[in-house]
């Protein structure tokens, strides 16, 4: 059992920046692959991000690069999700989860332990 924790969400006015860092409690996390996905009512979980905690890939959602960063703070022993720029459309429920193999993937489904979520509002 992993336990993964996000923290950092809230609410912040159009153009505003948020940082969202998410912890994992047990297990050896260098072999770990952490995604962030953000999910709104009534529609499917999006891949927002994703890096190998053990390093040499990282990636950004297309439609989000140039705003979003995916970053490791090994000091922390947590992985941060930085948002810039942000849109009323990036509201959502933010989500960090881990994939124990430590294989890239963008697919929900392939992430075997999951946060509680941290909500995100942006707003005038």
């Amino acid at each position: 059992q992993v336990d993964v924790v996000e923290s950092g969400g809230g609410l912040v006015q159009p153009g505003g920046s948020l940082r969202l860092s998410c912890t994992a409690s047990a297990g050896d996390s260098r072999t770990y692959f952490f995604g962030w996905f953000r999910q709104t009512p009534g529609k499917a979980r999006e891949f927002v991000a994703a890096i190998r905690w053990s390093g040499g890939v990282a990636d950004v959602a297309e439609s989000l690069k140039g705003r979003f960063a995916v970053t490791r703070e090994m000091t922390r022993n947590t992985v941060a999700l930085q948002m810039n720029s942000l849109k009323p459309e990036d509201t959502a429920v933010y989500s960090c989860a881990v994939r124990l193999n430590g294989i890239y993937s963008a697919v929900a489904d392939d992430y075997d332990y999951w946060g509680q979520g941290a909500q995100v509002t942006v707003a005038s």
